[in-house]
């Protein structure tokens, strides 16, 4: 069943998100954000209907959220908001973007959203709440973790595993059988041609 949809979050991101939705011709109830009065009226002819607060009109039966909160190095506010809303019981919608081409074994997480150009290749994995962003390439059995952000253009190589809560910037790319730990960095543009470990960031060609 094609519940409607409520947005969290009203930025650049919530934009992209709500341009895949329009596509696909799902119904969206309107889109919520604490600094709601401070947007212009509507995202791409959707209406701001208030505040989180506002979700708790509806049943958690009745609709599906979509987490529109982008995340820049740092996906806590992206993980916090997900945490909140499955404490009240609602779900998250998992978004694909109709120019993606993903194989048909991948498993997706709750939540998750793969964007315009994006190829995923088969056995891989992509957890719940994870980004995987305009043009990036995931080869065959990578595991991705949740709360992970892909950001645009990443080539990831096959047999790569990257941890929770970890942002791989702008074009980086990650040659095979790398592991990249829990609530790391990888810089845009960075070459990583070794494993990464937690709380990591690291930069450059190589990345160090």
């Amino acid at each position: 069943m094609n519940l409607p949809i409520i947005i969290l979050g009203g930025g650049g991101h919530a934009k992209v998100l709500i341009n895949i939705l329009l596509l696909q011709k799902r119904e969206i109830i309107g889109i919520v954000d604490p600094n709601y009065q401070n947007y212009s009226q509507d995202v791409l002819g959707v209406n701001f209907i208030g505040n989180d607060e506002s979700v708790l009109q509806y049943s958690p039966s009745e609709i599906r959220l979509v987490n529109a909160i982008g995340s820049t190095k740092n996906t806590d506010l992206r993980s916090k908001i997900l945490a909140h809303f499955k404490q009240l019981n609602y779900s998250f919608l998992t978004i694909i973007h109709p120019s993606s081409i993903i194989a048909q074994d991948v498993k997706l997480g709750e939540g998750a959203q793969i964007m315009a150009g994006v190829i995923i290749q088969p056995s891989c994995t992509i957890g719940v709440n994870t980004i995987i962003n305009t043009k990036t390439s995931i080869d065959h059995d990578c595991q991705i973790g949740d709360h992970v952000h892909i950001a645009p253009g990443v080539t990831i190589s096959g047999g790569v595993s990257i941890g929770d809560r970890t942002h791989i910037g702008t074009g980086a790319t990650i040659i095979q059988n790398i592991k990249i730990g829990k609530n790391s960095l990888v810089g845009a543009g960075a070459l990583v041609i070794k494993d990464v470990e937690d709380n990591c960031q690291v930069w450059g060609v190589p990345a160090k």
